[in-house]
């Protein structure tokens, strides 16, 4: 497996360090539902760093010396495959999620049908749940639908000796074009910018969420407030956000929401984040609004309208009684959930810019 970074001979005015971190970061395992080994990984990053790391059922928090002053959080797994039986291979969040799909619904046919494609020919690897050991190599030769389970299948070529219950990543590196960082960043690229800041001397709290792409990372999270039976409406989720096609998302920098489907977003946060991207010059879209015109649009146009999306913020607001608030920042990105999610340059620079702020470094 070629593990190199590719880029072009340009500045892109984002440090080295951060490039080299995320880099590193992106070839490790972290399979939805299989993300103890990464969490190993995720700890002594951070411990280099001067951070104190506590592990928790699904949850990696780490702080400094003044853990109220800012909470960030960022899921730390990715879309892979799950070995469920001789041969067999299935979607990792969808077994994870027991069958939910990404927004909380029932998986549905739709969904089912714009994956299978998705990943056909890829490159793949299986490791061992906790302990992160390598256990060969493969590729995807064929995906489809099993109608009598209702579910998704792979065939891999090269895997077939796993047992069931091992799971098995894909192959990925950081590119860097100049369109943009390629690879699979959702959502090791916000990821990596935490890990980052705690380099730069940041002394707040660091949240990093087990699967969030199986509708379950809220729940560990609201758990961590609950125990320590502290509120807060300082908490800031960092994610990548999708467009159909890069041009589209490099019409805006960054992407803040007002609410998603399932809440509304703290307003004072919201506002206070969307004032410093203007003091910094940075262009802004509010998801939800975005969402709401493309919607009037397509109801003209006789179709149903997409939903405002649900987000691991959304889904904590929702169900935590007023203990938890907080708003999100987002990097826009297209290519989602693929190989080659790209992430523009200015985006992931005006990012890095903002969240520097934030954390006070």
């Amino acid at each position: 497996m070629n593990t190199s970074m590719e880029k072009p001979d340009l500045p892109i005015g984002i440090p080295s360090s951060f490039i080299n971190l995320l880099s590193s970061l992106l070839r490790e395992p972290s399979v939805v539902g299989c993300e103890h080994a990464f969490f190993r990984v995720l700890q002594r990053e951070l411990e280099e760093r001067g951070a104190q790391v506590v592990w928790y059922e699904g949850l990696l928090v780490a702080h400094g010396s003044q853990p109220n002053s800012m909470m960030f959080s960022a899921h730390a797994d990715r879309h892979g495959l799950m070995c469920t039986g001789p041969n067999e291979f299935q979607y990792a969040a969808f077994v994870s999620g027991a069958r939910s799909d990404l927004l909380g619904n029932s998986v549905s046919e739709q969904l089912m049908r714009k994956i299978v494609g998705r990943f056909q020919s890829e490159s793949v690897y299986a490791y061992e749940p906790w302990s992160g050991a390598y256990r060969g190599k493969g590729k995807i030769k064929n995906a489809y639908i099993c109608e009598r389970r209702n579910n998704l299948i792979f065939e891999l070529e090269g895997l077939e000796y796993l047992v069931a219950g091992t799971p098995v990543a894909f192959a990925d590196k950081l590119k860097i074009t100049h369109d943009g960082m390629v690879g699979q960043l959702d959502n090791v690229l916000c990821l990596a910018s935490l890990v980052y800041l705690f380099e730069l001397g940041f002394q707040g709290t660091a949240f990093f969420t087990a699967q969030e792409e199986a509708g379950k990372s809220w729940r560990y999270l609201l758990e961590w407030f609950r125990r320590f039976g502290g509120s807060t409406n300082q908490l800031i989720v960092v994610d990548t956000s999708p467009y159909p096609d890069v041009q589209t998302a490099q019409k805006q920098q960054l992407v803040l929401r007002n609410k998603d489907a399932n809440a509304s977003f703290n307003v004072e946060l919201t506002q206070r984040l969307a004032k410093l991207c203007a003091d910094k010059s940075y262009s802004i879209q509010f998801k939800d609004t975005y969402v709401e015109e493309q919607n009037v649009q397509a109801v003209a146009r006789g179709e149903s309208p997409a939903s405002l999306g649900s987000t691991e913020l959304g889904r904590i607001i929702a169900a935590s009684g007023g203990l938890v608030d907080g708003t999100t920042l987002q990097i826009p990105s297209s290519g989602y959930h693929t190989m080659s999610e790209t992430a523009p340059i200015q985006s992931v620079s005006a990012y890095l810019d903002v969240l520097k702020a934030l954390a006070d470094v």
